[in-house]
Formats: structure tokens, C-alpha cells, sequence
């Protein structure tokens, strides 16, 4: 198979090919190293590959022979390096696999390597000092988002049909809109962090997939979704598989528009003329569209110190952890500016601070709640402006603390956070781009917890009607000359 060919198909119709006999895991494995070796020396999405040894028989599961890769964190693989984009981390290797690593394996995807980080996910952009910049294949001069950026650049670029992401504040969506991808964020608790931690950055953190369609992530969301022994809760378990609903009609949708983000942030250009192509796409399917004003139950300042200290906080109980683990200092000589600065902000946040965002948490959940009572989802672009050039979001680091990074992050991405705060579902859809210069622009659909079965049917009727498979950015395996 050649590269060419096999860029034409996603997971699903790979693994097709490998129940039926027509190609092997290997020969695909083989080919996803060689359009790694095409286009990852202009990305730098890949941190390693590895030998596999492990690859599964023809047909034997769902996803069987589909190269994969995960993120370099928040997954442990035996025997495997996770270094959470860190020097601090450099060279930790993991000793057991994490319950998501083991459903990966059971799904029989072949997972050959890693992708890049920011470091411990801590940014929107993905530019590690330890790893150096992940670059957008649509535009080599822009970042590919992050934290997931390494994930969405391997994917958009055609190195795998998908791959491992996760999201705490965006870091799913976010890369998905800047790459083209299409990203579902989960419900809170639909699939397990387990079994050395409980929750990541106090349940904020979700594992998820980026895609080029909308089937793959529903057919690996049905693989690795529901509990595992000792979570301390679990999303209710769907009705149907996803990968049923996504060929299912939604029905008429009642959608809440909003056009403005959270704290004032103001869409640009570009992306206000995408949400209102999309209206007109939405509302022409028969749903009904209308402007929402919604309310987070407190205000954008008191949103933001709340996302500062629980984030912050984690971070800090994580640098100290891998600093004794390790035995090196959680200093300059290992932690960026913005990290080490948010490390700082973190220690000093105190016992009753870290409950009080608990508290806000709580509110958001609940206010938001009542808008999915009014609405079956609610749609924002999932950024409000086009994928920025690298170095936009680092450069100054080090003059902010704790807050001003978390400020920084979130005033540049205010659609996203909300719904890791509340614990609902919300995906990314590669709906449209800017009429000048091609770039993707994202939209975010969000719904009621445990509602992914609805945007899974909105999502697949999307891209029946406005597909974007035939959009392929400029660095593109399928491009390579001679393969």
C-alpha cells in the first residue's frame, strides 16, 4: 500500500481492510512510519517511534491494525518513555500500563509512538523547550495548538487517521479548529484516568481522540469508554454505541448561538463570518438557531482565579512528585518560565482557596445545566481567531505569574474552559475556513452531561452535509513525491 491510498482512508476503513484480508497491521504500520518519515522533519509532531511487538491478528478487535499514537502524557505505556514535554520528566519511563493504555490495546490499535506536549500540558500552544515547536501543516509559521498539538498536526498531516488527545481547558478542540480535525471533548468520568490517579487537574482533564471524521472518534470513544474498578464516579453508560448514532438523524435542534465569548473577548472577523455560515448551514438542515446570552454563574474574574488555583495547584503536587521521583530540582534549569512561575503560584494556594474553586466549580455546572434545559446544544467557535503564529502565546512568559498565565491562556481561548469546569461533552467540527488565506475554523457544540449520543448525531449529519475530507493542508503525506 502506498502512502497515497492509504491517507485516503480513516481508522474505521482501515480496519476494514485489515478484517478482510486485504492488508496486514504490519504493511499498514510500515506505512504510517514512512509518512511519519515524510512530513514529521517539517512538523515535529513525533517525539519517538518504537518497534511494536504486540500487533494484533486480522479482525480480532473493532480497530485492529490501525497505526496509533498517544500523547506524551496522561497515558502510560510498559516500558515506554512519558516525559510530559519536560525536561524535568526527560527520560521517566513508565512501568505498567494505565487503563486507557490497556483498552487502547484491546481495540487493536497499533501504537507505535508518541506525540509532542507543551510542557506538562500547561498552554494552548505547543512549543516545549524540551522538544522545541510542533508546526501547523497548514501553515508551517503557526502553531498547531495545544496541548494535543503534536496529536492534530500527526493527524492532519496524514501520518494516522487518529490519534490519543486530552483536554482539561481546550486541549482537544483547540488543536482540532487550528488543524482541521474533528475533536470531542467527553463527559466528565466517561473514560477512566485510572489506576494511579483518580482525576487530573481535579476532574478538569479528560481523555479523548482528534480525527479526520467523525466515525473514528465515535467507534474508539465506544473502545475506551466506562469505568474501571475504584473511579470515584462514572458518566451513565450510552443506550447505543456512538458508533451507531453517528449515521442517526438528530432531529430538529434547538441551538443556542453565542456569537461573544466570556470576559469580552471579541470574535474576529474571520471566525464570526464561519458562525454565521454555520447558522445558515444549521438552520437549513431544520434546526432552530437562535442568539443566546449565557450565564457561568460567576463572573470571568472569579472564573479565571478559580481554573488558577485548582490548575496551579495540581501542577505543583506534579512537579514535586516527579522532582522526588527524579531526584532534580524544580528550577529554571528544568521548568519553562510559565511553568515554573504557575509551580510557585501553586504552592501558595491555600487549603481553603482550593475549596472555595471547588465551589465555582459547582456553580458553572450548575448554571450551565439550566441553559441545556433551554437548548439540545449549545454552539461558539471554538476559538475566536485564526490559528496564531508561533511564539504569540510564550513570548513575556516569564514577566506573569501563576494567574496572569492561566489569564493569558483563557482570554485566548474563552469558548473552551467552560465545559471542563461544568464536565459536559463538546466537540470541535471542522465546519468551514477563512475565505482568504484557507486556514480551518473550528465550531464547538456543547451539551448536557453525558449527552455525547446527541452531538454524535449532529456531528455526523454536519459533515453528510458540509464534508471536509477533501481539504488537506500543505504538508500532507499523501503529497509526497514518490510515495
Amino acid at each position: 500500500m502506498r502512502i497515497a491510498e492509504y491517507t485516503s482512508f480513516d481508522a474505521v476503513g482501515l480496519a476494514g481492510l485489515v478484517a478482510g484480508g486485504e492488508v496486514t497491521p504490519a504493511e499498514l504500520e510500515a506505512v504510517a512510519r514512512e509518512a511519519a518519515q515524510a512530513v514529521d522533519p517539517q512538523l515535529n509532531a513525533i517525539v519517538e517511534t518504537w518497534p511494536t511487538d504486540d500487533a494484533p491478528s486480522p479482525g480480532s478487535a473493532p480497530l485492529a491494525g490501525v497505526p496509533f499514537l498517544i500523547k506524551d502524557i496522561g497515558v502510560t505505556m510498559a516500558g515506554r518513555r512519558m516525559e510530559l514535554g519536560s525536561r524535568l520528566a526527560a527520560g521517566n519511563v513508565a512501568g505498567a500500563d494505565s487503563s486507557l493504555m490497556r483498552r487502547l490495546r484491546r481495540a487493536g490499535l497499533v501504537t507505535f509512538g508518541r506525540t509532542t506536549t507543551p510542557e506538562m500540558a500547561y498552554s494552548i500552544t505547543t512549543e516545549p523547550a524540551l522538544y522545541g515547536p510542533t508546526r501547523n501543516p497548514w501553515d508551517l509559521r503557526r502553531s498547531a495548538g495545544g496541548s494535543s498539538g503534536g496529536a492534530g498536526a500527526a493527524v492532519a498531516a496524514g501520518v494516522v487517521p487518529i490519534a490519543h488527545a486530552t483536554d482539561a481547558a481546550g486541549s482537544i478542540r483547540i488543536p482540532a479548529s487550528y488543524t482541521g480535525l474533528f475533536g470531542l471533548k467527553p463527559t466528565r468520568g466517561r473514560v477512566s484516568m485510572g489506576p494511579d490517579v483518580d482525576e487530573v487537574f481535579s476532574g478538569l482533564a479528560v481523555h479523548g481522540s482528534v480525527s479526520r471524521t467523525v466515525r473514528d472518534s465515535a467507534a474508539l470513544l465506544d473502545q475506551i469508554g466506562g469505568p474501571e474498578p475504584g473511579d470515584p464516579y462514572s458518566a451513565q453508560q450510552p443506550s447505543r454505541p456512538y458508533a451507531q448514532e453517528v449515521a442517526r438523524h438528530p432531529g430538529s435542534l434547538r441551538i443556542g448561538v453565542l456569537t461573544q465569548a466570556w470576559g469580552g473577548r471579541r470574535t474576529t472577523t474571520p471566525v464570526a463570518d464561519a458562525l454565521s455560515r454555520t447558522v445558515r448551514l444549521l438552520e437549513s438542515l431544520g434546526h432552530q438557531v437562535e442568539e443566546a446570552e449565557v450565564d457561568l454563574g460567576v463572573g470571568w474574574e472569579e472564573f479565571v482565579l478559580a481554573n488558577a488555583r485548582l490548575m496551579a495547584a495540581n501542577l505543583t503536587a506534579m512537579v514535586d512528585g516527579l522532582a522526588a521521583a527524579l531526584g532534580r530540582p524544580a528550577d529554571p534549569s528544568t521548568l519553562e518560565p510559565g511553568t515554573l512561575t504557575s509551580y510557585h503560584y501553586g504552592r501558595q494556594v491555600s487549603g481553603a482557596q482550593f475549596v472555595a474553586a471547588f465551589a465555582v466549580r459547582n456553580r458553572v455546572a450548575r448554571s450551565l445545566a439550566r441553559y441545556f434545559d433551554a437548548y439540545d446544544t449549545l454552539l461558539t467557535p471554538t476559538l475566536p481567531e485564526l490559528p496564531p503564529l508561533l511564539n504569540t502565546y510564550t513570548e513575556g512568559g516569564e514577566t506573569l505569574d501563576g494567574l496572569g498565565w492561566i489569564d493569558r491562556l483563557l482570554d485566548r481561548s474563552p469558548f473552551t474552559a467552560a465545559f471542563n469546569v461544568a464536565g459536559t461533552p463538546a466537540m470541535s467540527v471542522p465546519l468551514t475556513a477563512d475565505t482568504e488565506t484557507g486556514l480551518p475554523i473550528g465550531m464547538q457544540f456543547a451539551a448536557g452531561y453525558g449527552r455525547e449520543g446527541r452531538l454524535f448525531r449532529l456531528a455526523g449529519q454536519l459533515e453528510q452535509a458540509s464534508p471536509w475530507s477533501h481539504r488537506t493542508p500543505s504538508v500532507w503525506a499523501g503529497n509526497a513525491p514518490g510515495r
